[in-house]
C-alpha cells in the first residue's frame, strides 16, 4: 500500500571487524563494500535495502550490506567500529522500518 510504513520487531545484535566475529577479511562485507557507520548484516532482506531502527537511532538509515551465518538468519546485526561498542549494544528486540 503506497505511503504505508512496514515495521517489524526483530532481534538485533552487534558486531565489529574482528576475525572471530567475521572472516579473514573483516573490513569487507558480503556485498563487497567496506564496513562503515550504517552497515548492517541481515539475511532476510536484499543487499542495498535501507532500514531504520526508530526506537534506537531515530531517523538514522542503515543499509543491508553484510550477511550472517545461516543459524542467525532471523536477526539484524549492526556493525560498530570497536568490539567494546558492539558489546555495549548487546542484544535487543527492536522495531525495524524498511525504508527502501
Amino acid at each position: 500500500v503506497a505511503g504505508k510504513k512496514l515495521f517489524v520487531i526483530v532481534p538485533v545484535t552487534a558486531y565489529s571487524s574482528t576475525p572471530d566475529q567475521t572472516d579473514a577479511s573483516p573490513f569487507i562485507t558480503a556485498s563487497g563494500t567496506h564496513v562503515h557507520d550504517g552497515t548492517i548484516a541481515v539475511n532476510f532482506l536484499p543487499f542495498g535495502t535501507k532500514v531504520k531502527f526508530p526506537d534506537y537511532a531515530g531517523n538514522k538509515v542503515y543499509t543491508v550490506e553484510d550477511r550472517h551465518s545461516k543459524r542467525l538468519s532471523d536477526r539484524a546485526d549492526i556493525w560498530f567500529p570497536s568490539r567494546g561498542e558492539a558489546m555495549h549494544f548487546g542484544a535487543r528486540a527492536l522495531q525495524m522500518e524498511v525504508v527502501d
